[in-house]
């Protein structure tokens, strides 16, 4: 019971945090009312995180497992399993517009390196349930980059003149990539901005 409390507080300040960040950047949202919100107090949030912007390297551990859970369910597979990421990122700027941009922003200062956190049993169990065992690992995008364009190299489908590993390479410049180049030419239309760039690895 204690540590599903612990979970429970967790769970609800990064809950509290993506409700509170709306439109703007995470760089704004006040520590104190994340901690309101939750109702948790500072010395409870320092328990489960170091600094605020711990919360974004909690988010994206959350939203990758997401997105792992639900290629592994629909066995997606190449460029189907790379689509759904990519769309999915845009349905969450679409939701929370400052979360993407803050993400990239904290992980270009980190040079693109975060350290995924483990998350308990009782977190597993809140944040996934059904799917403790897949919730439980910790998700590689480089992993699931390198897998799917194995399986399109192998279902015909990646560029012959593009080799595994630069395909990798430039799914991580077009995930990061073309958000910012969305945001560049003030668009909404996000997941379109990707599948231009998809279209420069893709053998149709």
């Amino acid at each position: 019971m204690r540590e599903l409390k612990k979970a429970r507080n967790k769970v609800a300040l990064y809950e509290a945090a993506l409700s509170l960040l709306g439109e703007g950047m995470f760089r704004d949202v006040l520590l104190d009312d994340i901690c309101r919100k939750a109702e948790v107090s500072r010395v409870t949030f320092f328990k489960f995180f170091q600094t605020k912007d711990d919360l974004l390297v909690y988010f994206m551990r959350v939203w990758l497992t997401e997105r792992m859970i639900e290629i592994e369910a629909e066995r997606m597979r190449g460029f189907s399993a790379v689509r759904h990421l990519l769309h999915k990122v845009a349905e969450q700027s679409a939701a929370y517009p400052g979360i993407i941009p803050s993400l990239i922003a904290f992980l270009a200062e980190r040079n693109m390196h975060p350290r995924m956190p483990e998350l308990s049993q009782a977190e597993v169990r809140l944040l996934f349930p059904g799917h403790e065992e897949l919730g439980a690992r910790t998700p590689n995008m480089f992993e699931l980059f390198q897998r799917c364009m194995t399986e399109a190299e192998a279902d015909g489908r990646l560029r012959a003149d593009i080799s595994v590993e630069l395909a990798v390479k430039g799914l991580f410049t077009v995930f990061y990539g073309a958000f910012l180049t969305a945001q560049l030419y003030a668009t909404t239309e996000i997941a379109a901005v990707y599948e231009a760039h998809l279209a420069l690895l893709e053998k149709k």
